[in-house]
């Protein structure tokens, strides 16, 4: 299996993951991927900031397994997955998902299963920094009915 995970507290490269899915290869048709970002308004309007933690070990070790069902499920040539904990403001890269398989279908599918488990399973708690004060965000259940898609 092709598979990396990556936690880290610096920003990213938008690239990452692309070039790394493609190296020495011939037979990939299509690279996906998805990047999520901090934004400025959620359950509070005016968001000026985001900070993630997450479980070490544990965290890489689902997001692992996240990749290892997609690539049971669907034909892949690769998975790379990077997500960001610590202080984050608006604008910043928070996860980017890319996947590569020989077809886009394949990889369309896998990268929206991977983000809906990583929403759902993976141990990040996120505490949302806003000008009436902090607040842990809880999870949403329409992330949770996404994921029954699988």
């Amino acid at each position: 299996m092709n598979i990396a995970v990556c936690i880290q507290t610096q920003a990213f490269d938008m690239a990452y993951g692309y070039e790394d899915l493609l190296e020495n290869r011939s037979d990939v048709g299509a690279v996906v991927s998805f990047t999520g970002l901090v934004r400025d308004f959620n359950e509070s309007p005016e968001v000026t900031g985001l900070t993630l933690e997450h479980y070490p070990g544990m965290t890489e070790r689902t997001l692992e397994d996240i990749g290892q069902q997609a690539w049971q499920r669907w034909s892949l040539q690769g998975i790379r997955i990077i997500h960001r904990v610590g202080y984050m403001a608006p604008g910043d890269p928070i996860v980017r998902v890319s996947v590569a398989s020989a077809h886009r279908r394949d990889a369309f599918e896998a990268c929206d299963f991977i983000m809906d488990f990583l929403k759902t399973r993976a141990p990040f708690w996120k505490k949302e920094h806003a000008r009436e004060g902090d607040y842990w965000v809880k999870e949403r259940a329409s992330d949770q009915q996404d994921a029954t898609r699988w």
